[in-house]
This record gives structure tokens, C-alpha cells and sequence, in this order.
């Protein structure tokens, strides 16, 4: 399970054996999102018990990391 960083408590990470379309998921505080890569962006597809405002600096992160997200994916899996 492939850790890319942390903020704020939140664990954002892909897993080893992963799947098209590129995707971070974001665990931490008894929660945890998925976000996945559209058109650019990072759009948000599952989220579970995470508080609106913890998750509005989620995105916060993965916005501003998008180009890092997106290049550890691609050298992990060879995209």
C-alpha cells in the first residue's frame, strides 16, 4: 500500500494491486474517501465518515498535489 503523504491525520494512498482509472484514496479519524482522476481533476467518488470540513482540506491537499499523485501513480504501475 503505497503511501504518497499525510496531512492533517489523513493517510492519502493507493494500493498495490489497483485499477484504472487513476485514484487516491484518504484514510484517517475513523474515516475515508476515494477520489478519482477525471478530465485533470481529482473528483470525489466515496466518502464515509469523514466531516465536511476535513474533507473540504482533503481536497484542498489533493488539488495542490495533483501532479504528484499522478506521477507516483504512473511510476508505480508504469503509466
Amino acid at each position: 500500500m503505497p503511501e504518497i503523504f499525510r496531512f492533517y491525520g489523513f493517510s492519502f494512498f493507493f494500493f498495490s494491486r489497483e485499477h484504472e482509472p487513476i485514484h487516491i484514496h484518504v484514510e484517517g479519524a475513523e474515516g475515508k474517501a476515494k477520489f478519482d482522476y477525471e478530465n485533470g481533476e481529482f473528483v470525489q467518488k466515496e466518502v464515509y465518515n469523514i466531516k465536511s470540513n476535513d474533507l473540504k482540506r482533503i481536497k484542498e491537499v489533493i488539488d495542490d498535489n495533483k501532479e504528484v499523485i499522478v506521477k507516483h501513480w504512473n511510476r508505480y504501475f508504469g503509466g
